[in-house]
């Protein structure tokens, strides 16, 4: 039985990794702050189902509290540390771009200085496909460089992973990045579209849609994503002995450092996912057409070949069958019958 720290337990990710955990034996300790970020409520549910296993503690503590942080790891003691708590939203970002620095850079920080001093055996954490920014070769891989970041949200977790390889190279630190691909599913976030839009059309009010519908993104069901981060938790990164220095591959290095792309890997267009909602609840959005927000990228698509590779990673949950997933979760949590 493995000790983890899962940060952001309390949030979409971080409840369903923790959980996964938890159900295969392993102990886990969650950090979150539950900030109102969004519904406290339902970070409260994901909390109490959480607190049903006996192996599970939760620590309520801001990243950004470096006494905290240091208090947490070394009453931890933790094998592996999972890092999903993060300041979330490109929109938010351009409003509120404070907490994305205390969260996602001061946070972080305090992160890698536990694993360090703490002798932390892997340090996985979550970046962001938001991190390709003006790239538009696709699919995104992560051997391509990301230099040109398009929001103050995908410039702090461009700025995670390269803290993280400075922790890799000077202290031995094993790290390893992931890229999400917009995750969904039961238990979602509620500023995310599939949320928004489900909520919007069972009250019978119009939907944003953005960039004319013409939004392509990677959509990737939890219990895939879950999947992919327990795996690559569980394969410990290490030094790539080919790495060149006069042909810098930005995924590996020298030091025990790794990023990968995790994703679908089959990009979606907004108008199918509206679609496929629409049929599952079996009504008709009412769409109010508007232009691409700033920040907002056109389309993400996932090379996830490396993953696979390493850790036999495979998404297999098709779009049809997460949206329904999502909308018989949403109808039961919210009491919404048909």
């Amino acid at each position: 039985m493995a000790k983890h720290l899962v940060t952001g337990a309390a949030g979409f990710i971080g409840f369903h990794t923790s959980k996964r955990l938890l159900e295969r034996g392993d102990e886990v300790v969650g950090l979150d702050s539950v900030n109102d970020y969004y519904d406290v409520t339902l970070k409260d549910a994901r909390i109490r189902m959480l607190e049903e296993f006996p192996a599970f503690k939760l620590e309520r503590v801001h990243l950004e509290d470096r006494a905290e942080v240091e208090r947490v790891f070394t009453e931890g003691q933790f094998e592996r540390v999972i890092n999903l708590a993060a300041q979330a939203g490109v929109r938010y970002s351009l409003t509120h771009p404070h907490a994305y620095i205390d969260s996602n850079l001061v946070g972080f920080l305090h992160i890698l200085e536990g694993c360090r001093h703490h002798k932390v055996k892997h340090l996985t954490y979550a970046s962001s496909s938001s991190v390709y920014g003006a790239n538009t070769a696709m699919p995104f891989s992560v051997h391509q460089n990301v230099d040109h970041p398009v929001s103050l949200y995908a410039a702090t977790k461009k700025a995670n992973e390269l803290m993280a390889h400075t922790y890799s190279h000077l202290y031995g630190l094993p790290t390893t990045g992931l890229r999400f691909f917009t995750v969904y599913g039961p238990w979602g976030r509620p500023d995310m579209a599939l949320f928004l839009f489900t909520k919007a059309i069972l009250d019978g009010k119009p939907i944003d849609v953005f960039n004319h519908g013409r939004m392509q993104r990677d959509f990737t069901y939890i219990d895939d994503i879950v999947e992919g981060v327990i795996r690559t938790s569980d394969h410990t990164a290490e030094p790539n002995g080919a790495w060149d220095s006069n042909a810098p591959d930005p995924a590996t290095s020298r030091a025990p450092y790794r990023i990968y792309n995790i994703g679908n890997n089959n990009p979606v267009e907004l108008m199918e996912l509206i679609g496929t909602l629409e049929k599952s609840l079996g009504r008709t959005a009412e769409k109010n057409m508007l232009p691409m927000q700033p920040g907002d990228v056109p389309a993400t698509y996932a090379d996830v070949e490396a993953l696979v590779q390493d850790v036999g990673f495979a998404p297999k949950t098709p779009i049809a069958d997460g949206v329904h997933a999502f909308v018989q979760w949403y109808r039961s949590y919210y009491n919404i019958g048909d």
